[in-house]
């Protein structure tokens, strides 16, 4: 990709609103490629976080495939790569890295208060109990919004970044190439991650 059009995406990643996290086609696949080149989807040595703190990025990681875990019969967020796709988008955009930055620091904060340990360090129920709270819209409190802020946009971002990479595009099913206006991930896909994941919204 010529320098000139990665300098044209990266400004358009600069300006994508946190509120939104409208992503471009041709934006979703420069990062993808990005993270090829660098060999790094599934998370190898070969890539180092250009935004998050080595604690955060182990943080995002284990999120990220608590949302969209491995199975019998298809990979999960780590092997799509969704770690490293939000670590790049978030290190050209401060809105992004505040967003995920300030949520998992409110997140290891929280855990710490609750059960002594952060995020990464507390035991499973303890992970799946906190992540109940900020799932169910309908049960927020002061005490909570912030993060349930910061677990929403994650959970989207996480289910774009996958299904907008090699490995979901397999998932899918897809078999072909069609020209589309924008991209949006497909209602059936959201649908599919949502069965598959225990920490989603049923509210």
């Amino acid at each position: 990709m010529e320098d000139v059009s990665r300098r044209s995406l990266f400004r358009i990643i600069a300006a994508t609103g946190a509120g939104s996290f409208i992503i471009p086609p041709a934006v979703a696949q420069h990062v993808h490629a990005s993270l090829a080149e660098a060999k790094s989807l599934s998370g190898g040595p070969a890539y180092q976080p250009k935004c998050f703190t080595s604690h955060h990025f182990a943080t995002l990681k284990k999120l990220a495939d608590m949302i969209i875990p491995a199975d019998e019969h298809s990979a999960g967020a780590s092997e799509a790569g969704a770690a490293e796709f939000i670590d790049l988008l978030s290190s050209r955009n401060p809105e992004l890295a505040a967003v995920f930055n300030g949520g998992m620091t409110w997140l290891d904060e929280t855990m710490h208060r609750r059960y002594n340990a952060d995020f990464i360090k507390s035991s499973a129920e303890q992970q799946k109990a906190i992540l109940d709270s900020l799932a169910w819209s309908k049960n927020v409190t002061p005490e909570t919004a912030y993060g349930v802020r910061f677990w929403t946009s994650l959970r989207n971002m996480v289910v774009d970044a996958f299904y907008t990479s090699p490995v979901g595009v397999r998932d899918l099913g897809y078999m072909g190439n069609t020209v589309v206006s924008k991209f949006q991930v497909p209602d059936e896909a959201v649908q599919y991650v949502m069965k598959r994941s225990p920490l989603a919204d049923a509210s």
